[in-house]
């Protein structure tokens, strides 16, 4: 379920820097007197290996921009130097599915699993596609992947995702889980907070809601929110009997949606809907 306005932007695609991905080989690390490694910097790179990185770079910028079709393009100039680029794979997973290409994304994000199994990058943007695809139990134990990889980096953005979907299916304990986890690592991220005021609705637990729908006038802008969170907004007050609060969220979903379906249910007070 997706709370926020916002393009679906990859989570960082681990570029072949200094040759640490698989498929990405490099000269073997330079040791020290004590036989431990030195840490690989840019030099160590080959001329092929900079050369995929910038095609992948230009692929995450085309996409990002929604140029799918350049994307495609360099993502394809990036393989063709080397076959077994995990990232590769998973980027033109990402290009495929944000062009509604479901089965060669899939294939592209079994095809990367297959050669990083432990990469977290790949395990929660396939988590996310299996998701959107209602795949939800196929979905929750890659984002758990994704969370128990200690080098990950946007744990909770997974976490988040991981919620979002046990949403999906009315799993409110699962989803209170996640994303009180996520809350934890990042206690402003808009998503983690819009998500957590649904499940407390659902759970009937409107002073909670209240709180982290309420937290959102922090954390995001109104013009970013959807039409769907706007309206859980005015629920939660027209729950807690709060008419001025109401308004206030009335007011921004015309404001900013005047015509949603959401609207169009506050019109005519289908608050149980």
């Amino acid at each position: 379920m997706t709370f926020l306005a916002q393009r679906s932007r990859l989570s960082l695609v681990a570029l072949c820097a200094a040759g640490a991905l698989a498929g990405c080989a490099s000269p073997g690390p330079e040791r020290g007197n004590s036989g431990q490694a030195e840490l690989p910097t840019v030099s160590d790179q080959t001329a092929a290996q900079r050369k995929v990185e910038i095609r992948m770079q230009l692929a995450v910028g085309y996409y990002e921009q929604g140029q799918y079709p350049f994307a495609l393009d360099e993502v394809k100039l990036a393989l063709a130097a080397d076959p077994a680029y995990a990232d590769g794979y998973g980027m033109r997973g990402l290009i495929y599915q944000a062009m509604g290409e479901h089965g060669l994304a899939e294939d592209n994000f079994v095809r990367a699993r297959k050669l990083a199994p432990t990469n977290p990058d790949l395990a929660n943007n396939y988590g996310s596609f299996l998701c959107q695809a209602g795949r939800v139990a196929e979905a929750l134990p890659l984002f758990d992947a994704a969370l128990g990889n200690r080098s990950y980096r946007s744990p909770a953005n997974a976490a988040n995702n991981a919620g979002s979907c046990a949403l999906k299916i009315k799993d409110y304990a699962s989803a209170e889980r996640y994303l009180l986890q996520a809350l934890q690592l990042t206690p402003d991220l808009p998503a983690t907070n819009a998500n957590l005021a649904r499940v407390y609705f659902e759970k009937r637990d409107y002073v909670r809601a209240n709180f982290f729908i309420t937290r959102l006038n922090k954390v995001a802008k109104m013009e970013s929110l959807t039409a769907e969170v706007l309206w859980l907004g005015i629920k939660v007050q027209h729950k807690l009997g709060d008419t001025g609060a109401e308004a206030g969220w009335a007011t921004q979903l015309r404001r900013h949606h005047p015509g949603s379906t959401e609207y169009a249910a506050y019109q005519r007070g289908a608050f149980d809907e």
